[in-house]
């Protein structure tokens, strides 16, 4: 369970809607006013969004859109190549001249949508500094001495 402080600005402001902002991520526009784009190149995430100047420079997406890139497209794929092999049993080269293609075309289209919906999952959620304070550090935990034998 997240338990937020209620001393912090992000406990007195108002909550943002998760899935309308993942949604917009993943149509990959800004999850604060979904007008402006969310990416200035490829998978570039734009400094402040043009249209309604949100930051959006806080984004740690990480390793994630990846990942889950690549279990969405192995799903997708391996699915059917199975498909195809049960019902055609056609030559490895027809597999090969498929799926090869189109496993990185799908790869290359979903990327960008994933990255956009953990972008707008973290502003929804407030993480990674979208909740007007950085993040800190959690602090080193001290080992405890426990009775000397």
């Amino acid at each position: 369970m997240i338990e937020y402080d209620a001393t912090s600005p992000a406990a007195a402001a108002p909550k943002r809607e998760v899935w309308p902002a993942v949604s917009l991520g993943l149509r990959m526009l800004c999850p604060a006013c979904g007008k402006g784009p969310m990416f200035g190149k490829y998978l570039k995430v734009t400094h402040t969004c043009p249209s309604c100047r949100e930051e959006l420079h806080h984004q740690r997406a990480d390793d994630a859109p990846p990942y889950f890139t690549m279990s969405i497209v192995a799903h997708i794929v391996i699915a059917g190549v199975l498909i195809l092999e049960r019902l055609y049993a056609p030559p490895t080269w027809v597999h090969l001249s498929l799926w090869l293609p189109l496993t990185v075309l799908l790869s290359l289209w979903i990327l960008p949508r994933v990255k956009g919906g953990l972008v707008g999952l973290q502003w929804a959620l407030r993480m990674h500094g979208f909740g007007g304070t950085p993040d800190e550090p959690e602090p080193e935990p001290t080992p405890s001495r426990g009775p000397v034998a």
